[in-house]
């Protein structure tokens, strides 16, 4: 099962600059592990050397996904090497759940935010903005709420991801991921922002069991943009996993070894595989990566171990939970447990 949107991966220079944004305008405020490690199962992608790392994993218990923060600690992460345009080859945009949209527009303008879009409304009511880092951020109206926090926004919903093959890429997110519902497929000309011809398609999730942190995480959806008029570039080309920028998307998933059969039967073999339990600071876990029809590379992780009070050494151990039911509502909510209400 795909469980939802455990995070997004951003690459980043200070880990604990970013994270302090996010938690004093965002309300990622729930600090569930930060760590320090050797990312040697990654070398893959990291010119073949075992980076050291520095990761921070923040959520915002309205629901969705978390901020996965990560910032290399021997080396300086590259930025892109051109002006990252919309509908590039990659994770363009992160989409955050947002229930008050108008309020949340105001109080970005306020504190002076850069490339702040109007609010436009197509298949739903939306703005972009671009983070202090550089990022491309898409506010997304969404009502869904898990835990009511004073917080306009809430968790990480999807992402938006630049495509060179529409049927192909449609094909790889519905095979292996169950996107599988079409909830907007059109063809738009050229606007004064983004200045080509595209054709966009927003896909959802097939919902039907999820386990685990599901509710948390909540429904999610993916914005694919094909470019029809440009030859769209890599927004990692020439650069590293970890390098500035949104380096994965990662899912929750239930039953790894059926998913990596799935995945294998249709020509998308795992690229990295942990195969034995990882330990992610204080959780642990099976990961594994593959990569989209354009190389964006996807992270599933399959969670065995979430600490809930760290001081007093109290885990939850999901290993031994039917994996198709979703965790008391209650317990989840013990992960307010790591709230930071100051800066780090």
């Amino acid at each position: 099962m795909i469980n939802g949107i455990q995070q997004i991966g951003i690459g980043v220079l200070d880990v604990k600059k970013v994270f302090n944004w996010y938690r004093k305008h965002l309300s990622f405020d729930i600090l569930l592990f930060e760590d320090e490690a050797v990312a040697a199962l990654m070398a893959k992608y990291t010119n073949g050397k075992a980076e050291k790392r520095e990761a921070y994993l923040a959520l915002n218990m309205t629901g969705g996904g978390g901020l996965e923060i990560w910032q290399f600690k021997d080396r300086t992460p590259a930025a892109p090497l051109s002006t990252i345009q919309f509908g590039d080859l990659g994770i363009y945009a992160m989409k955050i759940r947002c229930k008050h949209l108008i309020s949340m527009h105001s109080y970005l303008k306020g504190i002076g935010i850069s490339q702040l879009s109007e609010i436009k409304h197509s298949y739903c009511s939306n703005f972009y903005f671009t983070d202090p880092f550089g990022n491309r951020v898409q506010m997304v109206e969404d009502h869904y709420i898990f835990c009511k926090e004073s917080s306009r926004n809430g968790g990480v919903q999807g992402a938006v991801i630049g495509v060179s093959n529409m049927e192909a890429s449609l094909q790889f997110y519905s095979s292996i991921l169950n996107y599988s519902i079409v909830e907007y497929d059109t063809v738009e000309i050229a606007d004064d922002i983004f200045k080509s011809k595209f054709r966009r398609v927003v896909i959802s999730q097939e919902r039907k069991f999820v386990g685990g942190f599901g509710d948390l995480l909540g429904p999610t959806q993916l914005e694919l943009v094909q470019v029809l008029d440009r030859t769209p570039v890599k927004i990692f080309e020439n650069r590293l996993w970890g390098d500035l920028g949104y380096i994965h998307l990662c899912f929750d998933v239930s039953g790894m070894n059926v998913i990596r059969e799935k995945a294998k039967q249709h020509n998308y073999p795992f690229t990295v595989d942990s195969a034995n339990s990882f330990d992610m600071g204080k959780a642990a876990g099976h990961f594994s990566y593959i990569e989209d029809p354009d190389g964006t590379l996807i992270e599933l992780v399959e969670t065995h171990k979430v600490p809930i009070l760290k001081s007093l050494g109290l885990y939850l151990n999901l290993k031994k939970r039917n994996p198709q039911r979703t965790l008391p509502k209650w317990l989840v909510k013990s992960l307010s447990f790591h709230r930071v209400k100051k800066d780090k």
